[in-house]
């Protein structure tokens, strides 16, 4: 349902939300904890930081940290730098023309499943992914 891209960057800030009050995590750490390549990682933290969802300092103490508290971060907000994953158009069984005028026959529910992935990813926080992480939910 989601990219390998957007995977890994919801992985990487469910990291850095667990690191919140200990500082800025070094790429090289993150990749480490997380298990993406190094390079890779570096290019969503950087698109990341581009759309204030993480802050990075540089120095000997630097890194990356989260951009806010981890409540204010909604998952939408981690994901849609690199395309929202309900903004998709392409028709689930493939064929070149779907839409309300011209439905495939799966065309009904799975506008509703978006529906509901689209709020998920709205209303949903990091804060709230590391909540019920620490419960087991």
């Amino acid at each position: 349902m989601i990219s390998k891209t957007e995977e890994y960057a919801l992985r990487a800030v469910v990291c850095l939300a667990r690191h919140h009050r200990a500082g800025p995590v070094r790429t090289g750490d993150l990749a480490r904890e997380t298990g993406i390549p190094s390079n890779y990682l570096s290019k969503i933290l950087h698109q990341l930081g581009r759309h204030e969802v993480v802050a990075s300092a540089r120095g000997r103490k630097g890194g990356f940290r989260l951009a806010r508290d981890p409540s204010e971060i909604a998952l939408a907000a981690v994901i849609e730098p690199f395309g929202s994953v309900t903004d998709r158009e392409r028709c689930v069984l493939g064929r070149p023309e779907c839409s309300d005028v011209k439905p495939c026959g799966a065309h009904g529910r799975w506008k509703h499943v978006k529906e509901q992935m689209r709020e998920f990813f709205a209303h949903t926080s990091v804060g709230d992914v590391m909540e019920r992480g620490e419960r087991g939910d």
